[in-house]
């Protein structure tokens, strides 16, 4: 296997374009990395990376090699898939990303009872709020919310998720209650935004009678983690805009009160991503199919609770 290692190791160098990142991704030092390439390139007889103490770049063998080692894992991959499929028995490690409010309220309460059923199987959860590119990150699946980037992946839609513009009572009492998404803008109102560096302007999908219309959403709040979002909402620091999963309880506790009612958001896509190959993969088939049993129910049966008029 020590040949199929160094191959997996060169793969995830050239991808991530870093020993160290390729490391950690793997979970190998920086000096196994390093000699797992020498020795490829010693098999080989060429150099696959130039280097030097700032760069890392992979040479025009290199660029060669890195189609053929992918084709090569595929094959294994596909190979393994048949034969666990054969033994029902998965095993290995599964790689998942998701939002964080999807994945703290929804993915990982379900992770303990999948590996219940298949304790040969390692789930690794990455939360992030951000968008993850799977190819780059190593990811098996990636759920979200809203419309993916990458044409090039395969995509498993769960539900259309509803969502509600809210804030606590607090707010309310200080600002006023907007009624629709013009009300928000011409009266300031201070808007809680989920950004990330590099991302393009924040703007609400509201629904009005014309269409749906992106308001810009201005405020002084802005934060990578929508959780953090909500802990402002709820502080009375502003109006927040969230999947009603995730704040269905506090709207019936009165701790959040929906806004804008009249203009309500467009409902959003939640989704899982996945590339060709790791659907393969039977772990992976196996995971998306018992989270996605067990999710569109609860997605899709989350209502909004009758509130008093604001």
């Amino acid at each position: 296997m020590s040949y199929l290692d160094n191959i997996r190791t060169f793969v995830r160098v050239y991808e991530l374009g870093s020993m160290s990142a390729a490391g950690r991704d793997m979970r190998i030092s920086p000096a196994v990395t390093s000699s797992r390439i020498s020795q490829l390139e010693q098999h080989l007889g060429v150099r696959l990376f130039q280097r030097t103490t700032r760069n890392l770049a992979p040479t025009e063998q290199g660029k060669v090699f890195y189609g053929g080692a992918c084709s090569v894992l595929e094959s294994v991959e596909a190979a393994e898939a048949q034969v666990v499929d054969i033994t029902d028995q998965p095993r290995g490690s599964l790689y998942v990303s998701a939002p964080l409010g999807v994945g703290r309220r929804l993915i990982a309460p379900e992770i303990p009872a999948f590996l219940e059923m298949y304790p040969d199987v390692s789930v690794r959860l990455r939360l992030t709020d951000r968008t993850v590119d799977l190819t780059t990150e190593g990811l098996d699946l990636g759920f979200f919310l809203g419309q993916p980037e990458d044409s090039t992946l395969r995509i498993r839609k769960i539900a259309d998720v509803q969502r509600v513009l809210c804030a606590a009572p607090k707010y309310i009492a200080a600002r006023g209650h907007p009624r629709t998404g013009d009300e928000i803008v011409k009266e300031k109102h201070e808007c809680l935004s989920l950004r990330f560096p590099g991302a393009a302007e924040f703007k609400w999908p509201l629904v009005t009678k014309e269409g749906t219309k992106r308001y810009s959403a201005g405020g002084h709040y802005e934060c990578d983690d929508g959780d953090t979002l909500l802990d402002w909402a709820l502080a009375g620091h502003g109006i927040t805009l969230k999947p009603v999963f995730e704040v269905a309880h506090h709207l019936k506790s009165g701790d959040l009160v929906i806004v804008a009612e009249e203009t309500p958001p467009e409902p959003v896509q939640m989704a899982c991503l996945f590339t060709h190959r790791r659907h393969q993969d039977p772990k992976t088939r196996l995971f998306m199919e018992f989270v996605f049993d067990r999710i569109s129910g609860v997605v899709k049966e989350t209502k909004l609770p009758d509130q008093a008029p604001g």
